[in-house]
């Protein structure tokens, strides 16, 4: 077997570099994490374009427009998005502040009829129960909320973080929304100028399996996205028809908030039945009792009939993976891991399964 210099000068350079690597890992790192500080709203402005592309291709296949085609479906799937976000915003936010106020307005009452109670069962020590009746709650509990207000540093030093961190997120939005519109206009450019970067610089083979392999993860997260949105908006409004069927409140609110959380896998509609049933409590528990049932029974129906349907077929990754893949992605990123765990085991699912089977081998 004959050996170049010139596979004996990559060795060197590759031992070499994880040398530097390792050796120099916590600066390596620092230099790393700036990076991606530093690119943040250049990443979320890919997110945004390879979201508003996914509206922009059903417009693609369903508008007959033929002069300037890219740029006003680029416009209705903005427009879409935006519709879609200030609709939740304008459904959830309003009904949710005004349950908090309601709590915080029947918390003190709630409390002295609770001490009542636990004096009349005699569950309470006589000196303890004189301790508890004789505070006012009342009075408490707007000190507490007026020492929250404040803060411990002073108004100046909360309201100057608040504005800084509104105007560092304003200046995010912005950069990342011109980067996801410039993204957009020159889609078809850039995929061809990434084609023939991989094809001068790589071999064919190596070519062809990154292609492969990122062919398989957009399908895989088009379908997820896709199939999950339609999902929610199912379960989303199947709640509302049910709770307004069933007399309950908050229905239109609570039907909205479902359907958003459903979008989290797994764990997302018990997130939206813990926060609908809080906010139905506030007006009557057995309601909050009757929610809850409905619910389970909803999302029992849910999910064996719809979401086998909508999601599970296309995906094409078992419940047990599905429920791996939410667990070791929430233990990993939060709720950011939850939602992109599923899509990226379903494309490592799919690669393995293709080339065990032959379909695609590397």
């Amino acid at each position: 077997m004959k050996i170049e210099w010139k596979d004996c000068f990559k060795i060197v350079v590759s031992i070499f570099c994880l040398y530097l690597l390792i050796n120099y890992y916590p600066f390596v790192h620092d230099i790393f994490i700036g990076f991606i500080s530093a690119s943040m709203p250049l990443i979320i402005g890919a997110v945004i374009a390879y979201l508003v592309n996914i509206l922009m291709s059903f417009y693609e296949k369903y508008l007959p427009i033929k002069k300037y085609r890219n740029a006003i479906n680029m416009l209705l799937s903005f427009l879409t998005l935006f519709l879609i976000i200030a609709l939740v915003v304008l459904i959830v936010v309003p009904e949710f502040v005004s349950c908090i106020v309601l709590v915080i307005n029947e918390l003190p009452e709630a409390i002295e009829e609770l001490v009542e109670n636990l004096n009349e069962n005699h569950i309470l020590s006589e000196e303890l129960s004189k301790l508890l009746s004789g505070l006012n709650w009342e009075k408490g509990i707007n000190e507490l909320i007026n020492l929250f207000k404040t803060g411990i540093s002073g108004v100046f030093d909360v309201a100057l973080k608040a504005v800084t961190s509104i105007f560092s997120g304003v200046v995010t939005a912005l950069i990342a929304l011109i980067f996801s519109v410039y993204l957009l206009s020159n889609k078809d450019n850039l995929k061809r100028q990434f084609k023939k970067l991989l094809e001068h610089y790589l071999s064919k083979r190596v070519y062809e399996n990154i292609y492969y392999v990122l062919e398989v993860m957009n399908d895989c997260f088009h379908r997820y996205i896709v199939g999950q949105c339609l999902e929610a908006c199912i379960l989303g409004t199947l709640c509302m028809l049910g709770m307004t069927i069933m007399s309950l409140p908050y229905a239109t609110m609570i039907g909205a908030l479902i359907a958003l959380t459903a979008l989290i896998p797994v764990a997302g509609a018990y997130i939206g039945a813990f926060v609908g049933a809080f906010m139905i409590m506030t007006i009557s528990p057995v309601k909050a009792l009757i929610f809850l049932v409905f619910l389970v029974v909803l999302q029992q129906f849910e999910g064996n009939l719809i979401y086998p349907r909508v999601v599970g077929s296309s995906m094409g990754l078992p419940g047990l993976w599905v429920l791996f893949a939410v667990t070791i992605g929430g233990g990993m990123m939060g709720i950011m891991g939850m939602l992109i765990s599923v899509p990226l085991f379903a494309c490592v699912y799919r690669i393995i399964k293709n080339d065990i089977n032959g379909i695609h081998k590397f």
